[in-house]
């Protein structure tokens, strides 16, 4: 078995690479035969590879601690859930989910472009096999999960071993990874697709429209990847953020932050043949970044909860990354003739200058991530000295980044294409301005004074209106030709443009997040050492600590805190955080209990015991609105899934041209 396992993943470098050549030469010597071959070969990784995870994942089922992988991320006493999830636990491991996961994402797109994109197509077999072989090197010679214990040069059976760090052995843990990983790998495709056309120099947008879903879909899962991890961060670390501008969770936002820039750009190229050295540009960067997050986790170059130990991963990346972006920039730079815009900026009052700014603005907010990440890291090495970048500079820079990007959101939508008059204008945006400041307003008058809290709400407001307006004006128009309800009609709406009104969803899921994050201003928190039977007081609400039910399973041993909860004087029930310490690996963790309501939850963690074991140590807090983040995940989720639906009659977008200006007017063809 232990042979096997390593010969799998052998096997499958040496397909990759075979798959790689053969799809490069077959379409530079008109070689049908080595075409075909190369599709197969990548048919044949996946199977390989397969079979390699198939027998990790055996091993981390049965107990075979043997296998020093199996030894260092599982036990016998742990969940079938988290033995599973050992699979990716761990440095080897995930790699190897790494592998897996391009291998079927490669086969998916090789089966379903199978008699499509024939010029393009060996082009991207090529550069997926590329990307597969490097992780293919990286399981065999630097991180193979299939190494031995041995003892005086015998192979060892330990008996038990230390099993999954108890940090993750939470449910939304078992799935945030793959999420997050479907992510990175993800964004392979959309970028083989790019290179291929350039390579080839497709005419059309042909690898934007076979791309536009795959984009989409990964975006999706980077998007869900990073909001599990911030449910985690919330119910598991104690401390009660969901975000804490971690390098790990920065690195996560990278890819996320100018994906989103080349969703919405791309939509320039597809209706007016503009910016097309940009969209290359943005899914290459989205590429790249994917590919320094992963370097980030496992190179040990940042100190992170998330980050996996020092290994010498870090200088392989470094190559791969140095090699990818010179051959990217290079292939850019020499295809700029075949990259010319067809149209031109005509005003600064368009729907196109909004699609740049919002271009700019999240891209200024992936350089502020980015430099704020790095920046230890360059200090190091420029000062010997590591200066570490905390929490209040992110936020300085992109809350602002972020108010004016939640503008944009909302101005978008109800400017024209090409050029929009100032009574327009006025026109569409007087009521939802109305609205925005009559909500600033009304809070002002209530106590709220935080500006920049002040400003999220009006925005938010503001976005929320012309999202309402856009769907009841199409709604009404099609009521009253049909005679449908107005939900109906809202249905109807939708269905004829999921893409468009799909993407309003989005907006309006951003807006519910927003308002979440806009809480983060009223926190109320304390940290105290009580004794059974004292009363904490927060805010409206009195908790009196009650008595500590302690037991043990084979897995942890645990303490449950029962805490009597009133407010206002009455009784709310009672709330159980529990203190564990987990027998194996010998680490204490948190499991906190709260209190979900839409307008604020109530948010207790069992620290412990006082140094003279007399006394629990309780962090109680108040997060106002937070829920709302979580629902405008659902609701950004939902949004996704029906920009992914067919239309029910498909778009045509018809391109303008300038053919003659006059005194007076602009003749178009």
């Amino acid at each position: 078995m232990e042979n096997l396992g390593s010969l799998a993943i052998l096997l499958a470098l040496c397909v990759a690479a075979y798959a790689a050549a053969a799809s490069v030469v077959g379409r530079l010597k008109s070689k049908p035969f080595l075409i075909v071959s190369g599709q197969r070969a990548v048919f044949a990784v996946w199977l390989m590879l397969t079979l390699a995870s198939a027998i990790l994942v055996y091993n981390l089922m049965t107990g075979d601690f043997r296998f020093a992988y199996v030894q260092e991320h599982s036990n016998r006493t742990m969940p079938i859930l988290y033995k599973f999830a050992a699979w990716w636990g761990g440095q080897e491991g995930s790699l190897l989910f790494w592998s897996w996961l391009l291998s079927t994402y490669a086969a998916v797109v090789v089966f379903s472009n199978r008699n499509k994109h024939r010029d393009i197509m060996p082009w991207t077999i090529g550069v997926m096999s590329a990307v597969q072989l490097f992780f293919l090197i990286m399981n065999n010679f630097v991180a193979n999960p299939f190494k031995m214990l041995a003892q005086d040069k015998l192979i060892v059976n330990v008996g038990d071993g230390q099993g999954l760090s108890p940090l993750l052995q939470y449910p939304a843990m078992a799935i945030h990874p793959p999420m997050l990983y479907l992510g990175y790998v993800g964004f392979t495709i959309p970028f083989a697709f790019a290179i291929g056309s350039l390579i080839t120099r497709q005419p059309g947008e042909a690898w934007i429209h076979t791309t536009r879903r795959w984009t989409l879909v990964t975006w999706l899962f980077q998007g869900t990847g990073i909001m599990l991890g911030a449910a985690w961060a919330y119910h598991v670390l104690g401390w009660g953020g969901y975000w804490g501008w971690d390098p790990v969770e920065n690195a996560s936002l990278l890819p996320w932050l100018s994906g989103t820039a080349f969703l919405h750009s791309v939509m320039m190229q597809e209706k007016k043949g503009m910016m097309k050295v940009w969209n290359i540009v943005l899914v290459s960067s989205t590429f790249f970044l994917c590919i320094f997050g992963t370097f980030l986790t496992r190179s040990g170059v940042v100190q992170s909860v998330h980050a996996f130990a020092q290994s010498p991963l870090g200088n392989y990346f470094v190559a791969f990354m140095a090699i990818g972006i010179a051959a990217t920039l290079y292939l850019i730079l020499n295809r700029l003739d075949f990259l010319k815009s067809e149209a031109q900026l005509e005003s600064v009052l368009s729907r196109e200058s909004s699609f740049l700014f919002n271009n700019l603005i999240l891209l200024a907010s992936c350089f502020a991530v980015l430099w704020g990440t790095l920046f230890p890291v360059i200090s190091e090495a420029i000062t010997g000295e590591k200066i570490s970048v905390d929490a209040p500079f992110f936020n300085r820079v992109n809350i602002p980044i972020g108010l004016g990007l939640m503008l944009l959101t909302g101005v978008g939508p109800l400017i024209a294409w090409r050029r929009s008059s100032v009574e327009s204008l006025k026109r569409s945006f007087l009521w939802p301005a109305v609205a925005g400041l009559a909500v600033a307003a009304g809070l002002f008058a209530m106590g709220v004074h935080q500006f920049y809290a002040l400003i999220s709400l009006a925005l938010c407001t503001f976005v929320a209106i012309t999202v309402f307006v856009e769907f009841y004006k199409g709604a009404n128009t099609i009521r009253g030709k049909s005679g449908k309800n107005l939900i109906a009609a809202m249905v109807e709406l939708t269905h004829r443009n999921t893409r468009r009104y799909g993407g309003y969803l989005v907006h309006m899921g951003i807006v519910f997040m927003f308002i979440g994050f806009t809480g983060k201003a009223f926190d109320e928190n304390k940290t105290v050492e009580v004794a059974s039977g004292q009363t904490l007081q927060l805010g409206h609400y009195s908790m009196q600590i009650g008595k500590v039910e302690s037991g043990q399973n084979e897995n942890y041993e645990f303490g449950i805190l029962n805490v009597a909860v009133s407010k206002d004087g009455q009784s709310l029930g009672t709330l159980r955080p529990e203190r564990r310490f987990y027998i194996a690996s010998r680490q204490p963790t948190s499991e906190v209990s709260i209190r979900r309501r839409l307008n604020e939850d109530l948010y207790i963690n069992y620290a412990g015991t006082s140094n003279d074991g007399q006394r629990e140590v309780i962090q109680a807090y108040v997060f106002p609105l937070v829920s709302w983040i979580w629902i405008g995940y659902w609701v950004v989720l939902f949004g996704t899934l029906i920009c992914l639906v067919p239309n029910k009659s498909p778009l045509v977008f018809p391109r303008t041209e300038v053919v003659a200006v006059t005194k007076h007017a602009k003749v178009e063809n």
